[in-house]
């Protein structure tokens, strides 16, 4: 059985793409915002934007199993069978806010341990207990936006994002410098804007799915169980510890390796993930799309039509990501100056050109490795990939950075090619992988009774 076609997968991937691409605009605003108060600033709020972030990680990854799981029965013909799902995305989405509410008085005794300056500290400290108050929200988005795209509809997770960016720029604009007479607020007001960003683009998805518009199912009355709550946990929790622990080794060595090498380095670091978000995010859209179509396939019980997909899908996320590494190399300064364009911050430029071009030798890695992690996902295989990435991260990636920036004196480059060995390392284990065949043999959903 052939692939969808291409036309198919671009129609589900354009307002995923979009919809990823506010995300992209949202981190990216963030810092160009905050760039005129000094590279303190910009440590702060972008630094503390990746430590929640960390924080939001774990449960934004478990609920996207909920795609996995309304793709399939959407495949199988069962509509009708997935508003409940949402509803154990969202029950985690409340868990996930509590948690994070009741985490804000260990951030300060946390940033201690860091050797960041006590300025950059403080501003990160309240930067964070701010942005904790949107973590129900922000994994409240992704359940929805993920039901409502294993429907096939990805719009509107699209119109959320585009709630939230405008709404988060409004906020910066007005907060951080105090305008039309609202307080100045500095790094503070940026981290309200994004609370409040977040919190409508929640509500919009919530309203939305309460009144049953974007095409949601009535629902067939079925309860909610114990049971199948525990089947999404025992799938997507691995997702979730997979993307969190590949996190945490990032954020590690964030915290514990380059901010020895000062505050400008930590900055250019950031600014160089802030602008890599502008390739990330598009393709993650594209790979997103294609594993609803993975979904799907699996859930007609096509499943020869996956490694087709899969290829496809990975030929959309190659071009994208390869096209954005020759715009890195062609002009990284110029990108650079982007975050000092008051010029008072010459040599966080310098060292966030170098590390931009160098991020583009891992596009292609990026984008093999996020194609087939999505992929594996949308066929349940969420547990291997979990333990490839511990191992990978956690006894690979981090002591190489540690060894090349602490002991053998590499500095941000060493760090930077560390990250680049590491994303081919998983792109070639997740091919492998999906080689084997294994994901042909989970059920993820339990088998339809005859």
């Amino acid at each position: 059985m052939p692939p969808a076609p291409l036309r198919t997968l671009l129609a589900l991937a354009l307002p995923m793409v979009l919809a990823r691409a506010t995300q992209s605009v949202i981190t990216f605003a963030d810092a160009i915002q905050v760039e005129h108060l000094g590279p303190g600033a910009l440590a702060a709020t972008a630094t503390g934007g990746l430590n929640v972030l960390m924080v939001t990680i774990l449960p934004t990854g478990a609920v996207f199993i909920i795609q996995s799981f309304v793709a399939q029965l959407a495949g199988r013909g069962e509509r009708e069978a997935t508003p409940r799902f949402a509803w154990y995305g969202l029950g985690l989405a409340a868990i996930a806010g509590v948690l994070g509410v009741a985490a804000i008085p260990a951030i300060a005794p946390a940033l201690a341990l860091t050797g960041y300056s006590p300025g950059v500290r403080d501003q990160m400290t309240d930067y964070m207990a701010i942005r904790m108050l949107s973590v129900a929200a922000v994994v409240g988005v992704e359940t929805l936006g993920n039901w409502y795209g294993g429907l096939g509809n990805t719009w509107m997770q699209m119109v959320a994002g585009i709630i939230s960016m405008v709404v988060a720029i409004a906020c910066n604009w007005l907060l951080i410098d105090g305008h039309l007479g609202a307080p100045a607020l500095g790094v503070d007001g940026a981290a309200i804007g994004s609370v409040v960003a977040s919190w409508a683009g929640f509500a919009f998805l919530a309203v939305a799915f309460l009144t049953r518009r974007g095409g949601a199912p009535r629902g067939d009355g079925s309860p909610l169980t114990r049971r199948e709550f525990g089947r999404v946990l025992r799938f997507g929790l691995p997702n979730g510890v997979n993307w969190f622990l590949e996190f945490a080794a990032f954020q590690l060595f964030v915290n514990g390796v380059l901010a020895s090498l000062g505050d400008e380095a930590v900055a250019a670091l950031n600014v160089v993930i802030a602008v890599n978000s502008i390739s990330f995010m598009p393709a993650f859209g594209l790979a997103s799309a294609g594993a609803i179509l993975v979904g799907n396939a699996i859930g007609r019980n096509a499943r020869d039509a996956v490694p087709a997909q899969v290829r496809r899908t990975l030929a959309c996320t190659i071009a994208w990501q390869a096209a954005t590494a020759v715009v890195y190399l062609a002009a990284p300064e110029r990108i650079l100056m982007l975050f000092d364009s008051r010029g008072h911050s010459p040599h966080l430029v310098a060292i966030g050109a170098s590390m931009l071009a160098i991020s583009a030798a891992w596009q292609v890695f990026d984008a093999t490795a996020m194609t087939l992690a999505e992929s594996l996902r949308a066929a349940g295989d969420t547990a291997w990939t979990a333990t490839a990435r511990l191992v990978l991260a956690w006894l690979v990636f981090t002591p190489a950075a540690f060894l090349a920036v602490d002991y053998w004196g590499g500095g941000p480059n060493a760090a930077m090619a560390c990250l680049v060995g590491y994303l081919a390392l998983l792109a070639v284990t997740l091919a492998w992988r999906f080689r084997t065949g294994a994901w042909r043999r989970i059920e993820l959903i339990e088998p339809k009774l005859v």
